[in-house]
């Protein structure tokens, strides 16, 4: 059985950064993408980021780069998502998905396969 599970989340003060992890297990394909979404309260799922079996990394929101960055630990299956100067319109449930069928990564939710249940991230100005 494919497992994601996120944790990291937490309350924090503007300005201060978190660190995200998903762990993906159940899975044997060497080809896989894995990418963190956010929804904010009363606002559309959004992508994040994304990174890849080859360590290929998109960031899909302008804004989001050199704030958001991430990495994978290929032999933990886990994918980091650390997020620096918080924000309180960072304030959102950050889910990761993964995608096996190949590597593609993409901002479009419906690409991926499987889905953790979130971790919440709340940030007080």
């Amino acid at each position: 059985e494919v497992q994601l599970v996120e944790s990291g989340g937490g309350l924090v003060q503007a300005g201060g950064s978190l660190r995200l992890s998903c762990a993906a297990s159940g899975f044997s394909s060497d080809d896989y993408a894995i990418g963190w979404f956010r929804q904010a309260p009363g606002k559309k799922l959004e992508g994040v980021s994304c990174v890849n079996s080859r360590d290929d990394i998109f960031t899909y929101t302008t804004s989001l780069k050199g704030r958001f960055t991430i990495s994978r630990d290929n032999a933990k299956n886990t994918v980091i998502l650390h997020i620096d100067s918080l924000k309180p319109e960072d304030t959102a449930v950050y889910q990761c998905a993964l995608r096996t069928r190949d590597r593609v990564c993409s901002n479009f939710d419906l690409s991926y396969d499987y889905w953790g249940q979130g971790t919440q991230v709340t940030v007080s100005s």
